[in-house]
């Protein structure tokens, strides 16, 4: 074991963040720290580097065991250029360089006895600068610095001319060259592209130390990770797997936890019922048996309802009317900027029904695509036609469209005049901004996860049957992710969006768009499918484009995905099919229970009717009734939960 928290607890003033905060990281384990935001996870980091101190137990880590910590925000202020910014990670080895150097030209003038230590001396400090990399430490950090995005050309850069995001990746190669023991990293695919996150993959998998990450990246935690500890609550639970497994073995828990919730709650009612049904009958030996139930009753340990974060969270998108088949066509577009070509001769078509990623490197020209579609920036060539009765929803990743100055509640309602008081409040209560809160704060004081939930208030309200996406899971935590998922793969309008959320795209993309090479990539699937095709048909589209008519080209690309492309359509629709079974299922089962609960009513009043009391034979009959509805609502509850269990899931 390298590190141990044992009964950590904080709070900042009356607000605890963390309470008992117990879990291990074994040598050379890789963990994640998962949670809804503000949950504690940063702080926790905090407290495991020192940062912070914790107001109740200990942190104890390894002897002799180093540790890096990456925060979130950087202010790297040296006047130093990038390269020299990452190779002072390397002062250990370049100072044993220097010291072999001084030995080597001291050996030119010894001789005996004073050569021969001075030799030993030598040959001992070879060893260890080997064993430290010194022969490769310079390729190394240009080897990191590539793969975390940086040029070449850039890397004299001075960083003082870096952003904010910038300055990070350098942090983090400065980080990744130095290889502490444990490496504590916060949200470090946050400014990265998808081929330096998939870099940064490979090479976390391979680390040789101890690696914490704190991420809403579920691919990227998936794809590394194999323990995760969970902030929920204030306290801390360990599950063994990565994202995925995590994310399953959740829901169980849940499920069976929510199943003994309701089961208990059935038999305290029950018994409350018997209780009082035996009072009713005001003889001796009846409330003797009364008395006794009440006394089992009261020794009951009653389980507390399973809590869901963001529970009360609801996103509902549904177009008011019906677009055409054809949604959107693009034909030969092209846009640049002063010696900046981004892409030129681009040509898609969107239909109705679809949920279409557009994915590529940084500066590709992603989002420029996206504001020349809603006729935000003109494009230099090219046109872009609407298909017949669409409406356009739109999600600026910037928050451009949001007016600083106001409140939540004049944000909302200027935008939608049409709603009243209510109505307003109910849809900021939706997204989370319940009280005055939803009535005075305003926009310029929310956070970048308060943000994104208000921006998706007002798309819910647009009612648009085109919904265009600029990054709409930055800065949500993941509870939120997953409402958003679910809210979009139940969508019936159209759907384009950029996103560099390799989870998020897997879930709910029914095909990729890759903006590469100055072009279009066209891959009909999720994320998994396009990382299977994306090294043959990048080649067709890209490498080949230069010599091959477009006709060719769409011949030799119709060829690779017409075996798997159809299989993976097909299997699309398979399970569009299975899961509005599912969903109908699911319904059909809660209206049953409505009715067999509201007949169950009408039962106990009449039961309880005094007329009734006297004639055994008639409660006797209605008992039978009610345990019959019972019986039959037990079935239904345990047919629900698995319903929605398989939903939630899908």
């Amino acid at each position: 074991m390298i590190l141990s928290c044992q009964n950590v607890s904080k709070a900042f003033g009356t607000e605890e963040i963390l309470k008992k905060a117990s879990f291990h990281v074994e040598e050379n384990e890789k963990a994640a720290i998962v949670g809804i935001n503000g949950a504690g996870k940063s702080t926790l980091l905090k407290i495991l580097v020192g940062e912070l101190s914790a107001d109740e137990g200990e942190v104890t880590v390894a002897k002799n065991t180093s540790i890096g910590y990456l925060a979130q925000y950087q202010d790297v202020s040296a006047e130093r250029t990038i390269y020299e910014e990452v190779l002072s990670a390397k002062a250990d080895v370049i100072g044993m360089e220097e010291q072999i150097r001084s030995f080597e030209d001291q050996m030119k003038h010894c001789a005996g006895a004073e050569l021969e230590t001075l030799m030993e001396r030598y040959h001992a400090f070879l060893q260890e600068f080997e064993e430290k990399g010194g022969y490769y430490y310079k390729s190394e950090v240009s080897s990191v610095l590539r793969g975390l995005g940086f040029e070449e050309s850039e890397f004299d850069r001075k960083l003082s001319e870096l952003s904010g995001g910038q300055k990070t990746r350098v942090s983090l190669a400065k980080l990744l060259v130095q290889k502490p023991d444990i490496l504590l990293l916060d949200e470090p695919t946050n400014h990265l592209d998808l081929a330096s996150i998939t870099w940064l993959e490979g090479f976390l998998r391979g680390y040789r130390g101890a690696v914490i990450l704190v991420s809403h990246d579920r691919y990227f935690l998936d794809r590394i990770v194999t323990k995760v500890i969970e902030v929920f609550m204030h306290q801390v639970r360990m599950y063994a797997g990565n994202y995925s497994e995590y994310s399953k073995k959740k829901a169980e828990i849940r499920a069976a936890q929510m199943k003994q919730y309701l089961n208990q709650q059935r038999e305290i009612a029950h018994q409350e019922e018997v209780i009082a049904k035996l009072k009713s009958f005001n003889r001796e030996k009846s409330i003797k048996r009364a008395e006794s139930r009440e006394k089992a009753l009261e020794k009951i340990e009653v389980l507390e309802k399973p809590v869901e974060e963001h529970a009360d969270m609801h996103i509902t998108l549904e177009p008011n009317i019906t677009s055409g088949k054809d949604v959107l066509a693009v034909e030969g577009l092209a846009k640049a900027f002063p010696g900046n070509p981004l892409f030129s001769g681009i040509d898609f078509e969107i239909k109705r029904g679809e949920r279409v990623a557009l994915i590529g490197n940084n500066g590709t020209g992603k989002t420029t695509m996206l504001k020349i579609i809603t006729n935000s920036i003109p494009a230099d060539a090219g046109t872009v036609r609407l298909g017949t009765n669409v409406h356009i929803g739109y999600y600026d990743q910037e928050q451009q469209l949001l007016s600083e100055e106001k409140t939540l509640f004049e944000e909302v309602q200027d935008a939608y005049p049409n709603l009243n008081n209510t109505q307003v409040r109910s849809v900021l209560a939706a997204f989370l901004f319940t009280g005055e809160e939803a009535v005075t704060k305003r926009v310029s004081e929310l956070s970048g996860g308060e943000r994104g939930r208000l921006s998706l208030a007002k798309l819910m309200l647009s009612e648009a049957n085109f919904l265009i996406l600029d990054e709409p899971t930055n800065h949500l935590d993941m509870v939120s992710k997953e409402i958003l998922e679910q809210a979009l793969n139940r969508y019936t309008g159209t759907v384009f969006f950029v996103s560099h959320d390799r989870y998020f795209i897997n879930q709910t993309a029914t095909r990729i768009l890759d903006l590469t090479g100055q072009t279009i990539v066209n891959y009909i699937g999720n994320y998994d499918y396009y990382l299977e095709k994306q090294e043959e048909l990048t080649r067709v589209y890209v490498t080949d484009r230069q010599n091959t008519n477009t006709q060719a080209v769409q011949a030799v690309v119709q060829s690779i995905q017409e075996d798997s492309g159809k299989t993976d359509w097909q299997e699309q629709k398979k399970q569009q099919a299975a899961l509005r079974k599912k969903q109908n299922e699911l319904k059909k089962t809660e209206e049953e229970i409505a009715h067999l609960e509201e007949e169950k009513e009408l039962l106990e009043a009449e039961a309880s009717d005094p007329a009734v009391a006297t004639n055994s034979a008639h409660l006797f009959e209605l008992h039978k009734k009610m345990t019959e509805i019972d019986e039959k609502l037990e079935v239904l509850y345990e047919n629900w939960e698995l319903l929605a269990s398989d939903e939630a899931l899908s």
